[in-house]
């Protein structure tokens, strides 16, 4: 159930990442509802990462979470932020991806 939660920690991880992408494209009221969000996904994402460090050890848990972080932020910067999508940022990510796959296949939680 922890990696679970661990994964979805990353999910608000992205959240809190994209928010502030928005907040700085955005101004006045705009960008504080950004910030709001920020705050809000910031502070679930590290809840959450607190709970699934209960039982699985922070190292594999801090690399999972960023790993996750990381492989969605940069997916909504490709979807939503229109940033490029060439061969070699999709073949880190596929790298990334496996690495995250390979310490839970060799995590003993």
């Amino acid at each position: 159930m922890n990696w679970v939660i661990l994964i979805i920690a990353g999910f608000f991880e992205v959240g809190f990442a994209s928010c502030l992408g928005k907040a700085k494209e955005t101004s006045g009221i705009e960008a504080a509802f950004w910030m709001g969000g920020f705050f809000i996904c910031l502070s679930v994402s590290m809840y959450l990462l607190y709970r699934a460090t209960q039982t699985l050890p922070i190292g594999t848990a801090y690399a999972v979470w960023t790993g996750v972080g990381a492989i969605g932020t940069v997916l909504v910067g490709i979807l939503v932020f229109k940033e490029p999508a060439d061969f070699w940022r999709i073949f880190f990510l596929t790298t990334l991806v496996g690495s995250i796959i390979g310490l839970k296949v060799v995590s003993s939680h």
